[in-house]
């Protein structure tokens, strides 16, 4: 019953704009999930995932016992991987299978507004996942602060600078602390951060509805599970 209410409050009844959904969804009651992959490459048609972390908020709070973090066991190519994300192939068959993972994550993809730094990426990593592991489509509703950095970046630029929506540099523009980089978790609970940052920014208060974001195009739904993934 809980999770059929909470389904509908998300997605709204058959028929319901996207923006009215949105109507429905305030910052002070909306359970968000910022979720980061670490991954191969950047090539989505054959990337793998060596790690994911995610934070739970709600109302701009952050605790610390609502996130997980799990190193996969993968046997793909590694590439730059262990340079940059330090997840040598010792570490990652130490890991958990990729299944395990995800059966972790799947409960609260539905029943949460997604939030990620470069969401088109990591949904298209876990689109691939969906479609690799047979699992059921299911549509989920994202934020992305890269957009919301973006926007608000494209009012003081024509071009902008180089590396300016990176993650630690947007945290940086709104005096947040900086914290590790190239870790799952840690990136997964800094982007939660920068979100609840953003949404001072944007004037949004508590009782503010997340529509009032659907203007900068940084919210979206997409359904996982399919060939090429469907944003909707």
């Amino acid at each position: 019953m809980v999770m059929h209410w909470l389904k509908t409050r998300l997605f709204g009844k058959k028929g319901l704009s996207f923006k009215k959904q949105l109507s429905n969804l305030y910052v002070h009651n909306t359970e968000l999930l910022a979720i980061d992959l670490e991954l191969t490459s950047l090539d989505t048609q054959t990337t793998s995932i060596t790690s994911i972390g995610w934070a739970k908020g709600k109302g701009c709070q952050l605790p610390l016992n609502a996130c997980e973090y799990y190193v996969i066991d993968t046997p793909a190519e590694l590439g730059q991987s262990p340079v940059i994300h330090g997840l040598t192939q010792d570490i990652l068959q130490e890991g958990v299978s990729l299944q395990h993972a995800i059966s972790k994550v799947l409960p609260l993809l539905e029943t949460s507004v997604l939030v990620f730094h470069n969401a088109s990426l990591d949904l298209a990593a876990l689109n691939r996942t969906f479609v690799e592991l047979s699992l059921p489509a299911i549509d989920v509703v994202y934020i992305d602060t890269l957009k919301l950095a973006v926007y608000q970046l494209n009012k003081q630029h024509q071009v902008l600078p180089n590396n300016s929506a990176t993650l630690s540099v947007c945290r940086q523009r709104l005096d947040l602390p900086s914290c590790p980089e190239h870790n799952a978790l840690d990136d997964a609970m800094a982007t939660l951060q920068l979100f609840f940052a953003q949404i001072e920014q944007f004037g949004l208060t508590q009782q503010s509805a997340l529509l009032q974001l659907h203007h900068t195009k940084a919210l979206g739904c997409y359904r996982l599970g399919k060939e090429a993934g469907t944003r909707l």
